[in-house]
């Protein structure tokens, strides 16, 4: 296994500064001249999500991978099998710091260290592919989606449910007012990534050749809990590395709800549910959002409620679906003139059953997601989630994290100064300062 030695800090941030300040001269290039026939990427994360990205991207015709970042090296190992010439690296300053001719990443980390990551390749001038959510915070996604933006690079979250034919269809329905204008969503999720019970008093040894301060990044320093308390999976129920269920289903299940009534920022939020406590999120949330209307909506506004754990809709919307069983995870639009079911990963189905009896299905064809990125980085097409769209989707996700903080309470939202207009408190949760040592430059 090939290492290096990390970077100081003041040469890691010099550099990024540096790029920064020559972004304007840099990025032009960039996209004046594509990169050549072969993309250069690098992976931060070696397994589980990051494994399965990395496989698509490299994947892909013309990429070579040519780095991993994995804090705990063991689990890179498999990938030497596949790519002997691959450069693993500890830290992963260290490999921006040596890979010097990058031309794209793909961040598949804990959700903590999104916005970090991401932000430092873009300061380089690489396209980045990250996971979802986009970022931990609401403030770090608008940072990486001004960012993207202003360098001209090339993004791609990775929802990539987005570009299948039957997301593309639902959005399809609902744009050629299928089911009439859109009155209210409802959507859902089994999925239970919170955690009410006690942290364990305890602590335990840090797992062999991992480097415990990596993985903690941005993160206030804490003594290891084993058990799978944190690592590698469970992370997602915490509250400072992960953004429980809505934060990980959120913005799959959100995603043809937001593109379909083309969903700007949420007037107000408002949690029904329980609150976290002091370390982890809580399961089985409610929460309401109003949006402003659309053209594909009705009304002036737009309501759409997210339920998870053992939460789902109320009676009443539930017997639309007449003798179906409600999906798992999914969505109900309720329209003017019909009803829309949309299964997590499955197509959509309009009700009542006997008024689409006849209805011809428009033909809709997806595409393949990280296909997308590669090509757009070379310099043929564009992505269908860049961070214009992914970043805006992961704040409204992200703000129903922060209601469930002040249960019962209507929160209204100020999008363009990133505030709560009538609840300051909750503005802490907005953004939060990282751990000494670990700033990055414009978050």
């Amino acid at each position: 296994m090939q290492t290096f030695t990390a970077p100081s800090r003041r040469s890691f941030l010099k550099q990024l500064g540096a790029a920064s300040m020559a972004a304007p001269f840099v990025t032009s290039g960039l996209i004046a001249a594509p990169p050549s026939n072969r993309l250069r990427h690098a992976s931060f994360g070696a397994s589980g999500m990051a494994a399965a990205d990395l496989g698509a991207i490299s994947g892909q015709p013309n990429v070579d991978l040519v780095a991993v970042a994995e804090v705990d090296p063991t689990r890179a190992e498999h990938l030497k099998k596949k790519f002997p010439d691959l450069k693993i690296y500890q830290d992963w300053r260290a490999m921006l710091d040596k890979e010097k001719d990058l031309d794209s990443v793909n961040v598949s980390t804990p959700d903590h260290m999104h916005g970090p990551m991401g932000m430092a390749a873009m300061q380089l001038g690489r396209h980045v592919y990250g996971q979802k959510p986009l970022t931990h915070d609401i403030y770090e996604s608008r940072q990486l989606t001004l960012m993207a933006r202003a360098k001209k690079l090339v993004t791609q979250m990775g929802i990539q449910v987005h570009s299948s034919t039957e997301y593309q269809l639902a959005v399809r329905l609902i744009q050629d007012l299928a089911i009439g204008k859109v009155k209210e969503v409802h959507t859902w999720s089994s999925k239970k990534w919170g955690d009410p019970g006690a942290k364990p008093d305890r602590v335990d040894p840090v797992p062999a050749g991992m480097d415990w301060n990596l993985w903690l990044g941005v993160c206030a320093d804490r003594p290891f809990i084993g058990g799978g308390w944190y690592h590698p999976g469970n992370w997602r129920k915490r509250l400072d590395f992960g953004t429980g269920t809505f934060g990980d289903m959120g913005c799959h299940i959100y995603d043809p709800v937001f593109k379909a009534l083309a969903l700007t920022a949420p007037l107000s939020v408002r949690s029904e549910g329980p609150t976290p406590n002091d370390h982890s999120w809580a399961n089985n949330a409610v929460v309401h959002y109003i949006f402003p209307g659309t053209a594909f909506s009705e009304g002036k506004t737009v309501a759409v409620t997210w339920y998870d754990g053992d939460q789902r809709p109320p009676a009443e919307v539930q017997a639309l679906l007449g003798s179906r069983k409600l999906p798992d995870q999914g969505s109900i639009f309720i329209g003017t003139k019909g009803v829309m079911v949309l299964p997590h990963v499955s197509r959509p189905i309009l009700l009542p059953d006997e008024q689409f009896t006849d209805f011809k299905m428009p033909d809709v064809k997806g595409s393949n997601h990280w296909g997308q990125f590669v090509e757009a980085c070379r310099g043929n097409g564009k992505t269908s989630a860049n961070f214009d769209y992914a970043g805006p989707l992961t704040e409204a996700v992200l703000l129903g994290g922060i209601a469930s903080r002040f249960p019962k309470t209507t929160l209204d939202w100020n999008a363009a100064k990133l505030t709560f207009s009538n609840q300051a408190e909750a503005n802490q949760f907005v953004r939060r300062a990282y751990r000494k040592g670990w700033e990055v430059k414009g978050l």
